[in-house]
Formats: structure tokens, C-alpha cells, sequence
């Protein structure tokens, strides 16, 4: 071959530019045959491997495809710079240039194939169960960032026809225009580093952070950015590093522990707190969350006011059963016989300082339900039975109403009827 090439150049020396025309044709068209060649081998061959790791989506096999493709165009480059260097009578110049030029080709097209693979990549993993748990997409934004970065010296190292460490050792001098033009990456790497290694924030973690006007699920967490949808569907993009520098809410932790938190109080009239008397609390007992409390109640107070009693004392400093502490004693029973409510956690019916709405009585627990609707409806359902059952203590919520002249409903106490339903 190499004679043959050799005879032509003698026979065409008198017209070089013709030789090299085409020699040149003639490179340019075993490239192309080649470049077809290779490119239906590998599509025959490689792509049924890719779509085997890439799940079944129109959209992700394309991308195995773009990978392949961008694979293919090394093949004419690597025909054409070696070819202008074994043909004779090519300009050294023109070699040097067509030489440079394909291995820069070489190296962006290698560049796009790797950056397509990293994509490959995070599709494969985000098909693990750990990607739910651990998102990946920053480092292979990081990497891809690299890629082209290495990819981008290399080639300019190759189209100038220099050795790229003489570039690297150049590169101190770029780095403030480096610094400048990176800055965001430089700014979100080590904090996109931390989120993954601490575990701070995962893919449909809840969060809430209001300084930035998120309450919602994450959806995805890249390198620079931070995806929420809020639960009115809006999508909130948070820089990474805000999850570092700024303090946020993670709902994660209810999630695992299985319990959502009740914290809601009753405001209780104080006036109308006041002392039982026997016929009331054996009305009461017909209550069977309140056995045990009455009758432990009873024997305590008996025997307090056994000794009072025995040190002469006046009737008046004997201690009585309250009908709020009666009350409160009933919703703690209640809700520890809720099978709705988690026996596990902690529980809570206590008071807080009264103030000018009356006494509030807090009810602290935790549903065993962490689902929004659910717990909403079993919040709501043990409020409605609590104010519902509130009157047969005869007590009163404390409730300003604009056509009362005193502001407060007083309602008829149930103890007081004899006909009064007890449930």
C-alpha cells in the first residue's frame, strides 16, 4: 500500500496538489466506511448491554444510545491522524494541523462518552433501594465537571501542539478566573459532601425551613441544588450550602419512630372549677376508664383526712375531689385505652399557666399514624369526644362570643340533672 502511494506521489509529482487531493479523498472516505463499520457493530453488539443496565424508559435507552454514538466518532479521527502521518507527501504543516486536530476530537469525543456514562451510572443506581436513602447526583455532577475539565486542557494542549503538563504548571496563575468562574461549585462541593456523609437530608425526606419558604418533600439533591415540592405542589430550588449554613426542620425522625405528635390544649373556664360531693362521684364511677382513679382517689384522701381529723383539725382543710382533676384523670385513661394512640411514647394531660382564656389542660401524645390525613382525623376525633363528654364534669370551655354580653357560654351542668346521659 505504502508503494502504491509511493509510485503515485512519482507519477503525480509534477501535480502535488492533485496527489494530495486525493490522497486525502481517499482517507476521508475509509474514515467514513469505518466510522458506518464500527458504529453498527457496536449498536448491534454494545447497546443491547446498555439497555440491560438502563431500565426500560424510551428516554434513558436513548441515552445509552448518545453514549455508543459519541464512542463512534473516535474511529474516523483515529483513521485520519494516522493516516496523514504514514501517506508521504503530505505538508508538514498540514499534518501537524490535521494531526492536532483529531486528537483533540479524540479527547472531546472520549469526554462526551464518559460524561454520558456518568449519566448511565446515576440511572443504574437510582434503580437500587439504597438511592432512596443516598443520592449520588452531586458527586456525578463533580465528576462530570472534572471530566471536562481534564478533557478541555488535553485539548487545548493538542491544538497548540504542547505537552498539557506545561499547561497545568500554568494554571496556578488562572486560578482567581478559576476561582470566579467555579465559584458556585467550589461553594456547594464540601457542603454537598456533607449532606451525604452525615446523612443530613435524603430524596423524600420531609423538611421545613422558613427562612427559604420550604415545608415539603425533597425531591432531588443535585450539587448546586436542592429540589422541594411544598405541600401546595410549588417547587422551592435551595442553594446546597443553605442546608448547611442555615438551620432547617427534618421530619425524618417522626417517620422512623412511627409516631406523630399530638399538642393541643382545652381552655377550661376557671369558674367553673369546683369541689364533687358524693352523689357526683358516684355518678363518675359509672365510668369505667375511672374505677381505679376513684377508688384509689377515695382511699387517699380518706386516710389524709383520717389524720386531719385526728389532730382536731376543722372540716374546711380536708382535701376533696375536684372536678377538674377528675376530668383530667379520665382524658389520660382515655387516651392510654386509645388503640390509636402509640403506649410507647410519651404521654402527657397536663396544666399550663392559666391566663385571661381560662385554664388551658395540654394533651400531649403521639398517634401510631404518621399519615397526614389520618392523624388530622384522629386529632380531631379526640378533641370532639373531650369537648363533647367536657359538661358531664360540669365544666365549660372558655369561648368569647361577640352577641354574649359577658363573653363566656355558661352552659347547664350535666351533674346536676338527674336524666343526664352518662357514656
Amino acid at each position: 500500500m505504502i508503494d502504491w502511494l509511493a509510485q503515485l506521489q512519482e507519477s503525480l509529482k509534477d501535480y502535488s496538489w492533485l496527489y494530495q487531493l486525493i490522497t486525502g479523498a481517499g482517507l476521508v472516505l475509509l474514515a467514513v466506511i469505518l466510522y458506518f463499520v464500527v458504529r453498527l457493530i457496536l449498536i448491534r453488539i454494545l447497546l443491547r448491554l446498555v439497555e440491560r443496565l438502563v431500565p426500560g424508559n424510551e428516554e434513558n435507552k436513548k441515552l445509552g444510545r448518545k453514549t455508543i454514538s459519541n464512542l463512534t466518532y473516535v474511529v474516523p479521527a483515529l483513521v485520519l491522524g494516522f493516516g496523514v502521518t504514514i501517506i508521504p507527501g503530505f505538508n508538514p504543516l498540514t499534518e501537524t494541523v490535521i494531526s492536532n486536530i483529531c486528537e483533540a476530537s479524540i479527547v472531546l469525543a472520549i469526554a462526551m462518552a464518559l460524561s454520558r456514562f456518568v449519566d448511565v451510572v446515576g440511572i443504574v443506581y437510582h434503580r437500587q433501594p439504597t438511592s432512596q436513602s443516598k443520592s449520588i447526583k452531586g458527586y456525578l455532577q463533580l465528576l462530570k465537571i472534572l471530566i471536562y475539565l481534564v478533557a478541555a486542557i488535553l485539548i487545548i494542549a493538542s491544538l497548540i501542539d504542547r505537552d498539557p503538563l506545561i499547561l497545568l504548571s500554568g494554571l496556578g496563575a488562572m486560578m482567581a478566573v478559576l476561582m470566579l468562574v467555579f465559584q458556585d461549585t467550589i461553594l456547594s462541593v464540601v457542603p454537598s459532601v456533607q449532606l451525604g456523609s452525615n446523612d443530613m437530608v435524603r430524596v423524600g425526606d420531609w423538611i421545613e425551613m422558613p427562612s427559604q419558604n420550604a415545608d415539603g418533600d425533597v425531591i432531588e439533591i443535585a450539587l448546586h441544588t436542592v429540589k422541594v415540592q411544598n405541600w401546595d405542589k410549588t417547587i422551592t430550588t435551595l442553594p446546597t450550602r443553605k442546608l448547611i449554613t442555615d438551620s432547617f426542620k427534618n421530619w425524618r425522625g417522626m417517620t422512623e419512630a412511627g409516631g406523630r405528635r399530638i399538642k393541643r390544649s382545652l381552655f377550661i373556664d376557671q369558674r367553673s372549677v369546683r369541689f364533687l360531693n358524693e352523689a357526683e362521684i358516684k355518678r363518675l364511677e359509672d365510668f369505667v376508664l375511672l374505677n381505679d382513679y376513684l377508688e384509689e382517689k377515695r382511699k387517699e384522701l380518706a386516710n389524709w383526712n383520717a389524720e386531719l381529723r385526728e389532730k382536731g383539725a376543722k372540716p374546711i382543710n380536708e382535701r376533696r375531689v375536684t372536678n377538674l382533676g377528675t376530668f383530667r384523670a379520665y382524658v389520660e385513661h382515655y387516651l392510654r385505652s386509645h388503640p390509636k394512640i402509640s403506649s410507647d411514647m410519651t404521654l402527657l394531660v397536663r396544666h399550663l399557666q392559666p391566663g385571661a382564656t381560662g385554664i388551658p389542660l395540654e394533651i400531649y401524645c403521639f398517634s401510631n399514624d404518621i399519615r397526614w390525613a389520618y392523624y388530622e382525623a384522629l386529632q380531631s376525633d379526640i378533641f370532639d369526644h373531650l369537648l363533647a363528654i367536657l359538661p358531664v364534669f360540669d365544666l365549660r370551655v372558655f369561648q368569647q362570643i361577640s352577641d354574649s354580653a359577658n363573653g363566656v357560654v355558661l352552659p347547664t351542668p350535666a351533674l346536676l340533672s338527674g336524666d343526664a346521659p352518662i357514656k
